[in-house]
């Protein structure tokens, strides 16, 4: 599943590029997760204004309507600039936007992703999908304070809670993983035991292990390439994920793996504590 990285790089990768686009036709192929809202022809004339991002979502935003759009499992987006991308539709795409300066394009083969149309952002499907979610891990109000504070309340593990985005949004399993290991915390230990000193650490791992992923283009650990066809190399320089038995960076332990929630977890037994 892409996770913030890779939504804040496709993002990166073609907002500036439709920005002020004018939207021409609207095509939909099976469906996807859930319905569009409104009919596609209902968008004709709309005027993209910017793109945004809230933690995995992307937000195509048309002043005052906006499309709220999730890449699900295994979706991706393309921007193609040439007149004839309608043209070249391929197998799975779902969801074709053509606009006066190109044309975007959902792919998606699990369908799980979705394209939501919100007349405007104080729409009850608006708060329905974004209301709930913790606060931006790239944003002002994420603080070791805060992170402090939200995690004492929970009693799951550390590893669960940064994944069930209550608390902060958009870290999902690569980056908590690589995180906890940046900061010496066990994935298994307790949200509630995290000690301040802890949590400052984890706090800074957060954000700066983000960071590093949206500079090399998030990872590709199958078919994730931004709107532009560019792949990530983040899993190329991982510490821990996707590394079993391979030897620690630190301290050359071999890594060891875990299940938690369905989801594998990688760590090192020895700098994680």
């Amino acid at each position: 599943m892409p996770e913030l990285p890779e939504v804040e790089v496709t993002r990166l990768s073609f907002a500036d590029k439709i920005k002020g686009a004018q939207i021409q036709t609207v095509q939909l192929g099976k469906a996807l997760r859930w319905p569009l809202g409104c009919l596609p022809s209902d968008l004709e004339g709309l005027t993209v204004s910017r793109v945004n991002r809230r933690g995995k979502y992307l937000l195509i935003e048309l002043d005052p309507s906006v499309l709220i759009m999730h890449l699900g499992m295994s979706g991706s987006l393309r921007f193609e600039t040439t007149t004839a991308a309608l043209a070249t539709v391929r197998l799975h795409d779902h969801f074709v936007m053509q606009t006066s300066r190109g044309t975007l394009i959902l792919n998606d083969p699990r369908r799980f992703g979705a394209v939501v149309f919100a007349p405007t952002p104080n729409s009850s499907i608006f708060d329905k999908l974004l209301g709930r979610l913790g606060v931006e891990p790239l944003g002002d109000d994420f603080n070791s304070e805060y992170l402090y504070k939200a995690l004492r309340g929970r009693r799951v593990s550390i590893k669960q809670a940064l994944l069930g985005g209550q608390i902060v949004v958009g870290v999902g399993n690569i980056y908590a993983s690589e995180s906890l290991f940046i900061a010496g915390i066990r994935p298994t230990r307790s949200s509630a035991k995290i000690t301040k000193k802890q949590s400052t650490l984890l706090h800074q791992a957060i954000r700066d292990t983000l960071n590093r992923a949206i500079s090399v283009g998030g990872s590709t650990l199958q078919n994730f390439s931004n709107a532009m066809g560019e792949s990530g190399y983040f899993q190329l320089e991982s510490f821990v994920y996707a590394r079993l038995g391979e030897p620690c960076r630190r301290c050359k332990t071999p890594i060891k793996q875990i299940v938690q929630g369905q989801r594998s977890t990688f760590f090192c037994p020895i700098c994680q504590k």
